[in-house]
């Protein structure tokens, strides 16, 4: 079974090279990943920081968020 994850970034140059090594790095056969930009989709915010995103960019498997070199804080992208 495929297991659910979603990369929030918001489309800076950090952002952008983070999202290009996950898209080569999770296997597809295991992983459906949903790509958020936040500059994007400014009303999905609230929903990364109840997933505990604090930074973009940043990958959220199971329910985990895992931060991703700094791109800018979330607070920033309100």
């Amino acid at each position: 079974m495929k297991q659910n994850a979603v990369f929030y970034h918001a489309g800076c140059p950090v952002c952008l090279s983070a999202e290009q090594r996950i898209a080569d790095a999770l296997d597809p056969a295991r992983y459906t990943v949903e790509h958020v930009h936040l500059g994007e989709q400014p009303q999905r915010v609230a929903e990364a920081e109840t997933a505990g995103v604090v930074s973009v960019p940043a990958l959220v498997i199971a329910g985990l968020p895992f931060h991703i070199n700094y791109g800018a804080a979330l607070a920033d992208l309100r």
